[in-house]
């Protein structure tokens, strides 16, 4: 399955906004940088999470990270981003209150013309 896509050359337009702001997953878009900034979320991200995005922007998605949170997950996140551009995995991730909660997400890159990875979006769920 493939997920990795470039970035066109012109916006992504209203469309796109709107399917992306009413998803009933959660959306999470960070930076491809060493520290991933998170850059957009959706208002699904904070239904699930309790986070709302002035909360979140600018941080690491880890904030979500916990005790139970499998590293080996994670390690295989870095992976299988760093092999392929994507990811589909499930881990425990925590709430702003504290509750832990099973996270199904997938990871997909967007690249440059250059084929460069700019920017990871994260599409998740509870389950």
């Amino acid at each position: 399955m493939q997920f990795s896509k470039s970035v066109p050359s012109s916006d992504l337009g209203p469309i796109a906004d709107l399917v992306i702001s009413t998803s009933f997953d959660s959306v999470m878009v960070t930076a491809a940088t060493a520290k991933t900034p998170i850059l957009y979320v959706n208002e699904a991200f904070t239904q699930l999470t309790g986070y709302n995005s002035e909360e979140v922007l600018g941080k690491s998605p880890s904030l979500l990270q916990g005790a139970d949170t499998d590293p080996a997950v994670l390690d295989q996140l870095r992976k299988d981003l760093g092999a392929r551009g994507n990811f589909e995995g499930t881990a425990t991730n925590y709430r702003k209150d504290g509750t832990p909660f099973t996270m199904h997400w997938r990871v997909a890159s967007v690249r440059s013309e250059k084929d460069e990875v700019l920017y990871f979006i994260a599409v998740q769920r509870q389950g």
